[in-house]
């Protein structure tokens, strides 16, 4: 098959039940714009039958491709072998749990045609748990912050990108990949749709408070210093007004005046110092350690086998 008009990266994680139907729903979809395409699901090792799925369907139709790793290299990383190995002109990346509908591709596909390199998809209500709105649009008010991006919490995995932004991403040796705010970082022309968003139909989200910690940490270790030089203002600012206060301290002793700082208060500032001293080292190997993962320049993934690709063997 010569080089697809459109191609659509699905991460596959403990979504069997909905892969036949999403599949059928984006053939469905896709053949109303074009009959040149490729769908690539990349099983991320999943712990259900996912790529059984996965490679009975790629024997129905060649246009749908798979990809297992090794292990479970998450999301992100996922997604990144996809980028590695498509080839249409246009790129769809999706979640595979039917959350976002496949048939508003073809709403971001003519939104592109207008002149834009990026079309992301904005959910008009998220049919999220309280919990999981509030923790949401909680990490990205933190991250616009440190980062100084400017990500819309009602945006999600789903958009269509260019292969020029591909091919930008290719370029690309960080091990440490955020997709959303590497894309804003890019600096491609952006614009932003309104799609509907639906209830999940199988199992969980992936996603629990560990692992978004994980990923907001590793975010934020690769876009932003912010933090080392909030800790180093904070650290400075303290230092300040222990000076001030040894100087009244000291204009008191010298007019004659009692001083009475008291045991409880000299505790107090004791845990409190240990515990900035604490955060501060942690924060710092933090950073040490996004450099330590950075200069090993391991692979983001690894390609245990691939189905209906040109190539047997990792790019990666």
């Amino acid at each position: 098959m010569s080089n697809p008009i459109i191609s659509v990266i699905v991460p596959v994680f403990n979504c069997a039940p909905c892969l036949v139907e999403l599949t059928a729903r984006l053939i469905k979809s896709l053949e109303a714009i074009t009959e040149d395409f490729e769908i690539i699901l990349i099983n991320d090792s999943s712990q259900d039958e996912a790529w059984e799925v996965i490679s009975r369907l790629t024997k129905t139709d060649n246009r749908i491709k798979g990809i297992n790793l090794t292990r479970n290299f998450g999301q992100h990383n996922a997604i990144s072998a996809g980028l590695d190995n498509c080839k249409g002109s246009w790129i769809v990346i999706m979640d595979c749990d039917l959350q976002d509908q496949p048939e508003e591709i073809e709403k971001l596909y003519y939104k592109a045609k207008e002149g834009f390199d990026i079309v992301l998809g904005r959910r008009q209500q998220r049919k999220d748990s309280f919990l999981k709105k509030i923790s949401n649009k909680t990490f990205y008010s933190i991250f616009n912050y440190l980062t100084e991006s400017n990500l819309d919490p009602g945006v999600g995995t789903f958009r269509l990108i260019s292969f020029k932004v591909v091919g930008k991403y290719r370029l690309l040796n960080e091990r440490i990949f955020f997709l959303g705010p590497m894309l804003d970082w890019f600096g491609f022309r952006v614009a932003t749709i309104d799609i509907s968003h639906y209830e999940r139909k199988h199992g969980v989200s992936s996603y629990g408070s560990k692992k978004s910690l994980h990923l907001a940490l590793d975010g934020i270790i690769s876009f932003s210093d912010k933090p080392l030089r909030f800790i180093i203002k904070f650290g400075l600012g303290l230092f300040i007004i222990s000076i001030l206060s040894a100087i009244v301290i000291f204009l008191k002793k010298s007019h004659g005046g009692s001083v009475d700082i008291g045991i409880s208060s000299v505790i107090v500032f004791m845990i409190f110092s240990t515990g900035l001293i604490i955060t501060s080292i942690g924060l710092v190997g933090v950073y040490i350690g996004g450099i330590f993962r950075e200069v090993k320049q391991r692979p983001r993934y690894i390609i245990y086998e691939s189905i209906n690709f040109e190539w047997q063997q990792s790019k990666s």
